[in-house]
């Protein structure tokens, strides 16, 4: 005796690994749009992985727009710039408040060794340190030419 069974409603239908990956990959597609935060993406991921029905996946992405299977439109090309572009805009006075960090912590260290090594003689040694102030004091010259701040500070 056969028994026929009621059908099983879709969202009830088990979901095999192909599919939960490929709703994590529209998860990632959405947190690529900007539409999850990567806390929220990582959650939803969990939840897609633990999902065992087509019910499951649907309730993680109920809240998404439909979001096509394309890549994202590949990043604008940069066109090549003159060197001074590295110092100017908004990331030149990052790289040179770095480059003044880094060379005035070298001037710093130089001139505590001299002192030590000054005491420890019992006489002022030549000051060696003088020299590491040159490449601050090219810093400064390139800063007050305009090289490296912001457009709006010169």
């Amino acid at each position: 005796m056969a028994v026929v069974s009621e059908p099983v409603p879709s969202d009830r239908i088990r979901v095999s690994d192909a599919e939960r990956k490929a709703v994590q990959d529209m998860l990632l597609r959405a947190q690529g749009q900007g539409l999850l935060d990567i806390t929220e993406y990582d959650e939803r991921v969990q939840a897609v992985w633990a999902g065992k029905t087509r019910g499951d996946l649907a309730l993680v992405t109920a809240d998404l727009p439909d979001i096509p299977d394309a890549p994202p439109p590949a990043p604008a090309r940069r066109t090549p710039t003159a060197p001074r572009a590295i110092f100017s805009d908004t990331g030149g006075g990052t790289a040179m408040r770095i480059l003044a960090i880094i060379f005035s912590s070298v001037v710093a260290v130089n001139v505590v060794v001299w002192g030590i090594v000054s005491v420890t003689n019992l006489e002022l040694v030549y000051p060696w340190f003088v020299w590491t102030v040159i490449p601050i004091v090219v810093l400064g010259v390139l800063y007050v030419a305009g090289v490296g701040r912001p457009r709006g500070d010169r």
